[in-house]
């Protein structure tokens, strides 16, 4: 008979399992109003969304709570989506949230994530077009409302941290239905006045406060500037489509100050850092030089010169004994070759022939080697070792 009963464990299971397996109740769209909101230290909100006539116990994770773009508080109208469930535990349903945003801001945060996704693929985000910002400014333009606390913000930050850079202000609206174009404007007109950095913002207010900054006309002029921009809109929380295409972006007017100019105590201690460096390192350098004095002061060939005479001596005199080796080398060789080609040339001289006991003939100068060449009536001239016999051919006979 006991077997007809459940734990309370067991139908919480089967109602959690019930409302997990309803496809109906995977994603839902619920808009109320915000009450016991707790910020746990673990990051999780914990909270309870009501209407005039009902209400839900809302949770929302770590992970999904980091997205949001507003600060959830008690009496908020919020928009958010999830999934229903069951807390096993106590047997709860409850909402896991998974996006909220603002009630009444719907539209307008389609319309943030519809042109931050237009600029995005046309590269208006990229860091290749993002331009450095001067380390040390001359000048500085602020685009920002000329009343408030963002303009006072910003000039006691800079004059307190370098006050050598000039501040120009270029007022003008920063919220209302003409905002975007006076921005704009302004941008283009401070981008004319060879400025070293423009800083263009306002504090903080709703997402409707601070919207002249997500139009596309500011966001077109900012990705033109030559001049680098740093944006500070708003909050630290607070997200615009002109912090994504600035140079640089700054989470309040006050830190985009800090930003733009250093410390001049900073400077001052990393010059005195410096100057001890470059005193340290000349002072190294003079002991080691003057070593190196005293060293070469102290040589052998410095106290006794004429050591250095003497090796160069010893190295021409050597110099010189292979310079004679070398060219009676060459002369040898030169009187070797030159009495070869005389004994070769007396071998072959006629004058030796004749020394011999043969005969050299010849008719007009020239020597006849061939009995045909003669005729009868020649003068011949016979030339021995010792004379000339001159005679006449009175008959040519051939020996054949």
């Amino acid at each position: 008979m006991n077997d007809k009963y459940l734990t309370v464990t067991q139908i919480n299971r089967y109602i959690k399992y019930r409302l997990d397996t309803d496809d109906n109740l995977k994603t839902v769209y619920l808009k109320g109003e915000i009450s016991n909101f707790k910020n746990h230290t673990s990051g999780h909100f914990y909270f309870t969304l009501k209407d005039e006539n009902s209400r839900i116990l809302a949770v929302m994770f770590r992970n999904n709570a980091s997205r949001i773009k507003f600060v959830p508080r008690d009496g908020s109208n919020v928009l958010v989506i999830g999934r229903i469930s069951c807390y096993e535990a106590n047997g709860n349903y409850q909402i896991y949230v998974e996006e909220m945003i603002e009630d009444g801001i719907g539209n307008l945060y389609l319309e943030f994530e519809k042109l931050k996704k237009k600029l995005g693929d046309k590269g208006y985000f990229d860091e290749s077009h993002k331009k450095p910002i001067p380390r040390f400014p001359k000048k500085i333009g602020v685009i920002t409302a000329s009343t408030g606390a963002a303009i006072r913000d910003i000039i006691t930050t800079i004059n307190r941290r370098y006050n050598l850079a000039e501040i120009i202000l270029f007022p003008c609206l920063v919220q209302g239905e003409n905002a975007k174009d006076d921005i704009a404007f302004n941008i283009k007109l401070a981008d004319s006045y060879n400025l070293d950095t423009i800083i263009v913002g306002r504090g903080g207010g709703s997402i409707e406060d601070l919207w002249a900054f997500n139009e596309e006309i500011v966001a077109e002029a900012i990705f033109n500037a030559k001049t680098p921009i740093i944006s500070a809109v708003g909050h630290e929380i607070d997200f615009t489509i002109s912090d994504f295409v600035s140079d640089l972006r700054a989470p309040t007017p006050t830190a985009a100050a800090e930003l733009a100019v250093p410390n001049k105590d900073d400077i001052k201690k990393l010059i005195e850092q410096l100057k001890s460096r470059v005193v340290k390192s000349t002072i190294n350098n003079l002991k080691y030089n003057k070593k190196r004095l005293e060293v070469l002061l102290n040589s052998y060939v410095l106290k006794t010169p004429e050591t250095i005479y003497e090796v160069k001596m010893q190295k021409v005199d050597l110099l010189i004994e292979k310079l004679i080796m070398y060219t009676n080398n060459i002369l040898d060789n030169k009187s070797y070759r030159f009495t070869s080609l005389i004994d070769k040339l007396e071998a072959l001289s006629p004058i030796k022939t004749l020394k011999r006991g043969y005969s050299i003939t010849r008719v007009d100068n020239k020597i006849i080697s061939n009995i045909n060449k003669l005729k009868e009536g020649m003068i011949i001239k016979t030339e021995l070792n010792e004379g000339i016999i001159t005679s006449k051919i009175m008959e040519v006979k051939n020996g054949n």
